[in-house]
């Protein structure tokens, strides 16, 4: 018998299979409001299975709107009407955190959220979906996967002074790229794994969306032993397996890194931009909001005060963290320090609760995305680094070395540098039902519908979305999208939030296809749930020259690029289907 991967023996398939599973825990937010709107539209009255469920809010939490507070209400209401045991109302947490009360080895979990993956930290597959495919389990109780492709990681040694989990992500990011993991699973081992914290691999794994990964895993030892209490059967892959990719990294090799503006694979050595005037820091998110963090911020804030007029955010990533910085004595030092403690909630990182920042304003953040406006404001730049890397600089109000020391590293990797593609306003990007975004590698959901709007707008009501569809990107786009148009774009489109606001806009508005270079798991997902077919043909990117005439014929397998002729695998039947019906919603409906 072969050797198998994680995801090879949790599906009991080959990779490449599509299987159909019904998953321990279906995880949703803020969004389930919108969830249930289009399981009603499904013809749905009762969910396949209660216990199933797991609902927090945590998004924008307390809400900070009237809209966002009667969601919340409804979601309360939703809650007992379904018979649902599994609600964290608003301030218990951010949901990844959440989930670590929930999560066992060998469980399969999905989630309307793209770092759903953070749950990989406990032996589970776990991996993000979109609102559709979460309304589609609430009504049948299972979904289908594509077994990936798996990459291996063997970590040995353990991290010098000054280096930590955040460091380690983001050098694997600046390594592989941000879609060098795409659609894939990555398996962590090594003897290096024994020297990481719960905290450090959730951090690890949570960031495993921001390489386009579909989920990320760590085995089940003695760490997760002494977290649970007592032991627990886990799964892991066999010796032999056959990996897609296989990197070796030494922990004691590594020093620290920082995501520089606008991309998270756009990583440098913190040694070159050291320096880098501040305006304000964030600590938080469901990266980086664990006790563990919150602690080394704290032993650097003691005693001290932050520069004036400089606005520091600390976010614990749930009530139980936040109780125990309280009692012992971390909030008192950092509002000392002159630093804002909020309630535990996903709104600073999304850009839809407090601390938006100001024009021009340069952020070091501990969290997992750094794309332009993904704050709140598009006219302002996100460092992402360490807990200590930011506690430091904020008190510096520029980027300092916590290590104290002057060092000329220089990190090793050299990737294109993901530069951020704007579309100014005049600029004609429109010919002959073609839109020209060939050139845009990287395009994502923060540029196609901002943050900011994804919970004052339900995802099922395109009609009000189409007024933000492109907003940031290409003003021209909303106005001028006709039925039948096709939009040809770059790598890694889609990639960022799980949000599937673009692609129920797009599929709205009537864009027959979309051809890209490479796509973003969870963005390909959500189209073909909306009846939106995203074609992978880099070739035909390649070709493609502005002016030139686009012909998409689906049933064929066939687009005419100019005079050029290039073909591509049909979905499968199932998957034809959904695009037939127009969407999940109405396939579903006509089952």
């Amino acid at each position: 018998m072969a050797a198998k991967t994680f995801v090879e023996k949790i599906f009991d398939a080959p990779k490449g299979s599509i299987v159909f599973k019904k998953p321990d825990i279906i995880l949703t937010h803020d969004n389930t409001a919108s969830i249930f709107n289009t399981f009603k539209k499904m013809n749905g009255e009762k969910v396949a299975d209660p216990d199933q469920q797991l609902i927090v809010l945590d998004h924008n939490a307390p809400p900070t709107n009237a809209k966002l507070a009667n969601d919340y209400q409804k979601i309360r209401d939703i809650v007992k009407e379904q018979g649902i045991k599994k609600f964290h109302d608003a301030g218990k947490g951010i949901c990844h955190q959440i989930m670590s009360e929930h999560a066992k080895p060998k469980m399969i979990i999905v989630g309307s959220d793209s770092h759903t993956c953070t749950a990989g930290a406990f032996n589970a597959f776990a991996a993000g979906i979109d609102r559709t495919e979460a309304a589609g389990l609430w009504k049948q109780g299972e979904t289908w996967f594509r077994v990936p492709e798996s990459i291996k990681i063997t970590l040995t040694g353990k991290f010098p002074d000054g280096v930590y989990a955040k460091d380690l992500s983001l050098w694997i990011i600046g390594m592989i790229g941000s879609s060098g993991a795409d659609y894939m699973s990555i398996e962590y081992h090594g003897e290096g794994v024994k020297n990481l914290s719960i905290s450090q691999r959730m951090t690890i794994t949570n960031l495993a969306s921001e390489m386009g990964a579909k989920n990320a895993v760590f085995p089940y030892d003695e760490v997760l032993d002494e977290f649970y209490g007592e032991h627990l059967e886990g799964i892991w892959a066999d010796e032999g397996a056959v990996y897609a990719r296989e990197i070796d990294i030494n922990l004691n090799e590594l020093f620290p890194v920082v995501a520089v503006p606008h991309h998270v694979d756009n990583v440098k050595s913190l040694s070159e931009v050291v320096g880098t005037k501040l305006h304000q820091a964030m600590v938080g998110t469901c990266t980086n909001g664990r006790y563990e963090d919150l602690e080394q911020v704290a032993e650097v804030l003691k005693g001290k005060k932050l520069p004036e007029g400089f606005q520091m955010l600390i976010v614990p990533a749930s009530q139980k963290i936040y109780l125990e910085a309280l009692r012992n004595g971390l909030i008192e030092i950092f509002m000392e320090a002159g630093a804002h403690v909020l309630a535990s909630s996903c709104g600073p990182c999304l850009g839809t609760g407090q601390g938006i920042p100001a024009d021009g304003y340069n952020i070091i953040s501990t969290a997992n995305r750094n794309f332009k406006g993904r704050m709140g404001n598009k006219n302002s730049f996100i460092f992402l680094a360490s807990p200590a890397v930011v506690a430091h600089s904020a008190l510096a109000g520029k980027i300092v070395d916590p290590r104290k020391i002057k060092t000329n590293d220089i990190f090793p990797f050299s990737l294109e540098k993901s530069d951020t593609v704007d579309i100014p306003e005049g600029e004609d990007r429109y010919l002959d039902g073609t839109w020209n975004y060939a050139d845009t590698d990287n395009f994502n959901t923060d540029q196609m519908f901002a943050g900011k709007h994804t919970y004052n707008i339900n995802s099922s009501e395109a009609d009000k979305i189409m007024p933000y569809l492109f907003e940031d990107f290409d003003p021209s786009f909303k106005n001028r999208v006709k039925e039948g148009d096709v939009i040809v774009a770059g790598a890694n489109f889609g990639c960022g939030s799980s949000r599937e606001h673009p692609a129920v806009a797009l599929s709205y508005a009537g864009v027959k296809a979309v051809i890209v270079k490479s796509v973003n798991r969870i963005f390909y997902r959500s189209s073909v749930n909306q009846g939106l077919p995203i074609i992978l043909l880099p070739e035909a990117v390649d070709a493609f020259k502005p002016g030139d005439t686009v012909n998409v014929d689906l049933e064929a397998g066939k687009v005419k690029i100019g005079d050029q002729e290039f073909a591509f695998a049909p979905l499968p039947e199932k998957l034809m289907n959904i695009f037939k019906a127009k969407g999940l919603v109405n396939y579903i409906k006509g089952m």
